[in-house]
């Protein structure tokens, strides 16, 4: 939980929401999936969460993240802790065009790391984005995470070669540097 948003699993009624904003030209843009996600594939999702724990090593777990005044869901916080390195984490934000702007996904994603690195131990959290993708380079500067590194043309995505830019952030420059969450 944060100031404004309740960080929870995602439910049956979430589907419409989610949907709506992964359909969104402009958010599918960047991410895995297309603007043609319909409530099928909302469906899909919600059963592929059953059964994930926020912090264990193994699949993608999403947050729904949720605003606490109206019940509304304006995104979600993706988290994948890693099989194949201890004590590291991924994660991923997006957000519904309508709660962009308000430092929302700062929020949420504040909480999350907090989480994986107070409660879980984690020694290192990171976050890959599209290198077109400056709102999000600007969050996760603004948290603190570091650009490691710029892998020019290293991804085959939507048909395109794309850059990406890889961010992460330790446990003990998390400690000193992190914004304040609730």
């Amino acid at each position: 939980m944060t100031e404004r948003l309740t960080l929870r699993p995602f439910d049956l009624e979430d589907v419409p929401a989610f949907v709506g904003y992964r359909s969104d030209p402009e958010v599918a843009r960047f991410q895995s999936w297309e603007p043609t996600y319909s409530r099928d594939d909302g469906e899909q999702f919600l059963a592929s969460q059953q059964g994930l724990r926020f912090g264990v090593p193994g699949d993608w777990m999403q947050l729904a993240a949720v605003d606490r005044v109206s019940g509304a869901l304006c995104g979600d916080c993706a988290v994948r802790v890693a099989t194949d390195q201890p004590a590291t984490a991924e994660v991923g934000v997006t957000f519904s065009p309508s709660a962009q702007g308000r430092g929302l996904a700062r929020e949420a994603l504040t909480a999350v790391i907090d989480r994986l690195f107070d409660e879980h131990g984690l020694h290192r959290v990171f976050a890959q984005a599209d290198d077109r993708n400056q709102p999000v380079h600007s969050l996760l500067e603004h948290l603190g995470f570091r650009c490691e590194a710029c892998l020019v043309e290293a991804d085959w995505f939507k048909g395109e070669w794309t850059t990406l830019r890889v961010y992460a952030v330790l446990d003990r420059e998390w400690a000193v540097e992190a914004p304040v969450s609730s």
